[in-house]
């Protein structure tokens, strides 16, 4: 192939996350860092990814590892295997907030991988890969045997990251236009009104549109505690629990003035205390 015909090549991409900001910025990142690109369609979730990549046949997929419904890896198993039943070649590209995963997790090469927030230069890295991945696809013609080892580096990536058996690591927060995303060791305390639960750090609270019982079942139970129908504490962040009123108690976080209200549902959680 010569150059001139790599350079026309029509490359046409999927975005999938389930945090509508995120696609934004990823949509913004990749225009400044490939221009010829062609985002042909974005999903909220893996379900959508798998429809999408069916209607589009993207060369490039674009999937956050965790999503609700159907996490990233098992939606990139589905798309390799349509592309491999259509006879063409697919390139998957998963998008993580797990750093300590992904340097050991996709070491192999066969897929890579982006980091959230954005880095302009680790994702021209990669793009720069994926270009020449399709570039020596297209000129030799190995379309199943590079999904097959698209198929097998998923499946030792599932072995290790498993986000079926994981608990929550991060909050994501709409801050204005910007998605703030936080280690979910640095909050001490989750508070929910009607609406939205407030996120409570040292420093700082943000506001998510997410009930304490979807919370409670997406943290460790053994970290976390609701001590109340509209609480939920971090159990390394409690500095001190007494006794209060009518078989309720008190509690006091760590940096923070105010005083939880332990509720008489939950107190026995403290009777070794």
């Amino acid at each position: 192939m010569t150059a001139e015909t790599k350079e026309t090549i029509e490359i046409t991409a999927l975005i999938c996350d389930d945090e509508p900001l995120l696609r934004e910025q990823l949509a913004a990142r990749l225009s400044q860092c490939w221009p010829n690109l062609i985002i042909v369609a974005e999903a909220a979730n893996g379900a959508e990814a798998i429809a999408r990549y069916a209607m589009h046949h993207a060369d490039v997929v674009f999937l956050d590892i965790h999503m609700p419904l159907v996490n990233g890896l098992d939606a990139g198993k589905a798309i390799i295997a349509q592309a491999m039943s259509l006879k063409r070649r697919v390139e998957i590209v998963f998008v993580t907030a797990f750093d300590q995963y992904a340097i050991e997790a996709f070491a192999q090469g066969a897929i890579d991988y982006v980091l959230k927030p954005y880095d302009i230069e680790r994702l021209t890295e990669t793009i720069e890969r994926v270009k020449w991945r399709i570039q020596r696809g297209v000129s030799d013609g190995t379309e199943a045997q590079t999904n097959a080892s698209l198929t097998n580096a998923i499946l030792q990536l599932h072995s290790k990251i498993d986000p079926g058996s994981r608990y929550l690591q991060w909050i994501k927060a709409s801050v204005g236009q910007t998605v703030r995303l936080i280690p979910i060791e640095d909050v001490l305390y989750f508070q929910s009104d009607e609406k939205y639960t407030s996120v409570m750090m040292e420093d700082s609270e943000v506001l998510i549109r997410k009930s304490i019982k979807e919370l409670l079942g997406e943290l460790d139970p053994n970290r976390f505690w609701q001590i109340h129908r509209a609480t939920i504490v971090n159990t390394r962040a409690i500095a001190g629990v007494t006794r209060g009123m009518r078989d309720q108690a008190d509690m006091k976080v760590r940096g923070r003035s105010e005083i939880l209200t332990v509720s008489r549902n939950f107190t026995h959680l403290f009777k070794q205390m």
